[in-house]
């Protein structure tokens, strides 16, 4: 329940799919509208099948969190399962599922997420309840701690016993040193185990409230349907005052460092590289753009250049690729990683890794392919309602707006060979970065 693992990237962000403008200048024809009390709803019909998903965005996450409380963005997120004053604790996933849905919910540095999929018959029932947990939600201590046994043991299966997720974090860590990133999602154990009940009431009434979230509904229903259900259910919550979110524009300090860790656990090594890159909140003169076009150039599948020359060409690894994450509230990051061959040195092919980008260049046929291998992913994402709504909820979260999803098609094709070296150029020579070699603890390197 933490946050959208890397797998599911090409499902949630509209960052690693897309079309040309030629074939659709508007991605999803989204309509929208605010209620009276700040609240901003979004609405893409899909009339394909009579269902709807339906999630509520909060503008809040672990990067918000005071410096005595990492770690409660997803401790509250788990606690909102708890029950209302009209719903008893852990009925609402059951009242859900009873009436043929499925929920969850997800927590990042920028938002946390709430959503179900239920026939659209069943959007009434979801709006009210989940407008009662928005507004109405019993927080008392049984639950409290029944809850942080849940997320110490979560803590443990996923992060402490799990060296690729602490590596990980650790590297993240590094990268962002002070900003609001280098915290964990989950927080550390001993941040966990500190947690207060009152930190907990406080956050809630701080950052859940109407004008700091984003409702997206998508599936067999239009605005016109949807905005009077909206104002019945959610239009009544009153506004908050909000805290400040101070992180915007905030550029970590730099830093060019080097981890290794070893563990007993891992069976094959493993290298990646993380830079601190421009976001789509951060970023110039369409950096963001073309730091999405270099990404697919360089590593996005097995067509391309670090795959073609580590993997097929000098056989030094069995898995290279690059990979960019704009959609921040502040700065994204653009990642590398590689694996090597059995019994390959691992500083062999870490030369190889950084010959290959020491010589990076582009023609326009590459970005003319680029262009198209994302075209394709954008027209499955549309087949799916879901897909439209996890996409616009993260925009819009993180402070973009329905027209930047709406135009990133047009930005894109925008996109020139000549932008792509200059991104390249910022990213490999100017940025910040953190390089990370995971290994088996009795392997030489």
């Amino acid at each position: 329940m933490i946050k959208l693992k890397k797998c599911l990237f090409a499902l949630v962000f509209f960052l690693t799919a897309g079309i040309s403008s030629a074939v659709c200048a508007s991605i999803f024809n989204a309509e929208e509208f605010t209620l009276d009390n700040g609240m901003q709803v979004v609405v893409i019909s899909n009339h394909r099948a009579p269902i709807v998903t339906h999630m509520v965005w909060y503008k809040v996450g672990a990067a918000d969190e005071r410096p005595a409380e990492i770690g409660i963005a997803h401790f509250h997120e788990h606690l909102m399962f708890r029950g209302t004053k009209n719903v008893p604790a852990y009925e609402f996933s059951k009242i859900i599922s009873r009436n043929g849905g499925v929920d969850n919910a997800f927590t990042s540095q920028d938002f946390t997420a709430y959503h179900q999929n239920i026939a659209v018959d069943r959007l009434e029932l979801v709006m009210e309840m989940e407008a009662d947990r928005m507004m109405n939600l019993v927080l008392d201590e049984e639950g409290f701690n029944a809850e942080r046994k849940v997320v110490i043991e979560e803590r443990l299966s996923r992060y402490d016993n799990n060296p690729s997720a602490l590596f990980s974090e650790r590297l993240r860590e590094m990268l962002w040193h002070t900003h609001p990133y280098g915290k964990p999602v989950i927080g550390f154990m001993n941040d966990i185990i500190n947690l207060d009940l009152n930190d907990v009431i406080d956050f809630h009434n701080r950052w859940y409230a109407p004008n700091n979230a984003v409702l997206v509904v998508a599936g067999d229903i239009t605005a016109e349907q949807l905005k009077p259900l909206a104002e019945k259910y959610y239009g009544v919550i009153p506004a908050r005052k909000l805290p400040e979110r101070d992180r915007i524009g905030k550029l970590p300090l730099p830093i060019k460092a080097r981890i290794e860790m070893k563990h007993k656990q891992v069976r094959q090594p493993s290298l990646v590289r993380y830079y601190i890159a421009p976001s789509y909140n951060t970023a110039k003169d369409g950096q963001a753009y073309a730091l999405q076009i270099l990404s697919e150039i360089l590593g996005g599948d097995n067509t391309s250049k670090l795959y073609r020359s580590l993997v097929v060409k000098q056989k030094v690894a069995v898995s290279a690729g690059s990979w960019y994450s704009p959609n921040s509230a502040s700065y994204g990051t653009f990642g590398i990683y590689a694996s090597p061959q059995v019994g390959e040195n691992t500083k062999l092919m870490e030369q190889a890794l950084h010959d290959e980008i020491k010589k990076f260049i582009v023609s326009k046929k590459d970005v003319e392919k680029a262009k198209k291998r994302l075209c394709a992913g954008l027209i499955y994402l549309k087949d799916k309602a879901s897909s439209g709504a996890n996409i616009l909820g993260k925009s819009l979260a993180v402070g973009l707006t329905l027209k930047d999803v709406e135009s990133w098609a047009e930005r894109i094709e925008k996109v020139t060979p000549e932008d792509v070296m200059k991104a390249a150029h910022d990213i490999f020579e100017n940025a910040s970065f953190v390089t990370g070699i995971l290994m088996p603890e009795k392997v030489e390197k």
